[in-house]
């Protein structure tokens, strides 16, 4: 830890009694890893959020880029959502935050969708990857004496292109998205809210699949408890020149689902 990551941890840890502390999870394909553009993601103020690092069981100051290649998850290049989502949290309720990245691009939920390399949440497959993710999870927990607040889930796009190629279909997407959320609440607690931030609509591509992925994420939210879909509007992207290419959405985009997600967890949690 050097000098200025210790000073930023001191002030953090000072204050902590007076304001209280909340541990989250970011987790899903290369839209939760951040393809934004850090010159101009929010920067926190000191004190308002730490990372946890999994590579060190260390805490630092959040800031772009968020994460870090650590197994098989990836740091955002070179923008994410985590410090809109850190900051405004902070505004809407006074609260801290730590938050931890389990995202790896093109990882799919359904095995069925799984391509290459790039992994899969489902429980079988090329290169599984729930597992790692409780693990990470619960060394932040024992590091931060904090239990989870919350899975914040930006996931969908490779699921989509499986069923617009036919090789799945909505339903099992559906049934794919409900058990890894029911594996994750095994590991980590099984009242641990999951947070959905919708899958947006891909240039070039027919939106049969992302249509069908937005509905079963919208469906889960009716057969589990405590679980939501906070954010819509990622299928509006492209109108509103919020896309840095034909599926990854720009620092702007990714700031404003940052910032309304927020709204929405501080509000649910208060």
């Amino acid at each position: 830890m050097n000098w200025l990551t210790g000073f930023v941890f001191l002030i953090y840890c000072t204050t902590a009694t007076a304001q209280k502390q909340h541990l989250f999870l970011i987790a899903g394909q290369s839209n939760a890893v951040g393809q934004g553009t850090a010159a101009q993601s929010v920067v926190c103020p000191p004190g308002v959020a730490l990372a946890y690092l999994a590579s060190t069981d260390s805490l630092v100051a959040l800031a772009d880029p968020f994460g870090e290649r650590v197994g098989h998850f990836e740091q955002a290049s070179t923008g994410s959502m985590a410090p809109a989502f850190a900051q405004e949290f902070h505004r809407v309720t006074g609260g801290r935050t730590v938050l931890l990245s389990t995202a790896r691009g093109g990882a799919s939920c359904d095995q069925r969708a799984e391509l290459g390399n790039y992994g899969t949440w489902a429980k079988t497959g090329k290169l599984p990857l729930l597992d790692e993710s409780v693990a990470n999870t619960k060394r932040a927990m024992l590091k931060t004496g904090l239990p989870l607040r919350g899975i914040i889930w930006l996931q969908g796009e490779r699921d989509a292109n499986a069923i617009a190629d036919t090789l799945m279909t909505g339903n099992d997407y559906l049934n794919a998205l409900m058990d890894v959320i029911h594996r994750f609440r095994e590991g980590l607690g099984s009242t641990v809210p999951v947070y959905i931030v919708q899958t947006g609509y891909q240039a070039g591509r027919t939106t049969t699949g992302s249509d069908a992925v937005r509905a079963a994420q919208l469906a889960v939210t009716r057969r589990l408890p405590k679980t939501y879909v906070v954010y819509r509007e990622t299928n509006a992207f492209a109108k509103r020149g919020w896309m840095k290419d034909f599926v990854h959405y720009n620092q702007t985009g990714l700031n404003d689902i940052g910032q309304k997600t927020a709204r929405f967890v501080g509000k649910h949690l208060n």
